[in-house]
């Protein structure tokens, strides 16, 4: 991968592929660049694609105090290796992360968000004690079962479905990206969405979610685009927090290049 060393001295690893304008896709909790790998290929004949391990994982560094400011400024650097100014597309929390980089701006072109974490009126937000427990479970070194709560309290996946995912592929990254946890939580912060400072945002966003995702991500979207002045939603085929890989890659391709 390569390398590009963020403002506070930070090593950031990312990869470029394809030709035409550069997007650059910013991924959510547990997750490096390698959750883009179906993506990318979709890409390719259109953009110039930047993937990226945020700070904390993969190959690239970390500091040993975290702020949300520091992974805006990892963002920043990336769309500088990108030209000066790129697309962007986050999904989850990282959409809230690229968000925040927009509107501190961060010269961010177009912005694609993928069901940004929001808690609307009338669906509750996570325990107020999260945090609390999440942090002692990895002071103990349990990034499993750290890993398990994050799905339990901020996803609100059931116990069988938190079990169909430690058998599942993704796991091993779950375990291993767990310390990074309180970096997406703290991103989160208060879980609702910032309609006054998003008023600010005068960039066009698209927020997306898929039609087979919970009634609160659904909500999510729906607020976040009403926030936006140049912002409009549109649902597309997938499940929970999933979009169809070859049908978001049509749209994306579509929005970057146009």
């Amino acid at each position: 991968m390569r390398k590009v060393v963020s403002r506070d001295g930070t090593t950031i690893a990312y990869e470029v592929a394809g030709d035409g304008p550069p997007i650059v896709l910013l991924n959510g909790a547990f997750r490096d660049h390698t959750i883009f790998d179906q993506l990318v290929p979709e890409l390719t004949a259109h953009c110039t694609t930047y993937v990226y391990d945020r700070r904390g994982r993969g190959q690239s560094g970390d500091s040993p105090e975290y702020a949300v400011e520091r992974e805006v400024e990892d963002l920043a650097a990336v769309i500088e290796e990108a030209g000066g100014e790129a697309v962007v597309f986050a999904g989850s929390l990282g959409a809230n992360l690229a968000l925040e980089a927009a509107m501190t701006g961060v010269p961010i072109t177009k912005l694609a968000l993928h069901e940004p974490y929001y808690r609307v009126e009338g669906f509750a937000k996570p325990p107020s004690d999260f945090m609390a427990k999440l942090n002692a479970l990895l002071a103990d070194g349990d990034r499993d079962e750290a890993a398990a709560l994050w799905l339990a309290e901020l996803m609100e996946l059931s116990p069988q479905a938190i079990e169909a995912w430690r058998q599942g592929p993704l796991w091993p990254m779950n375990v291993a990206n767990a310390h990074t946890l309180p970096y997406d939580t703290t991103i989160a912060g208060d879980y609702t969405v910032p309609t006054e400072r998003l008023a600010t945002l005068r960039i066009p966003c698209l927020v997306l979610n898929s039609d087979g995702t919970s009634e609160w991500f659904k909500a999510a979207a729906k607020a976040t685009a009403t926030a936006l002045p140049n912002g409009w939603g549109m649902a597309l085929p997938g499940s929970f927090h999933r979009i169809d890989m070859d049908i978001l890659g049509r749209v994306l391709a579509g929005f970057a290049t146009t």
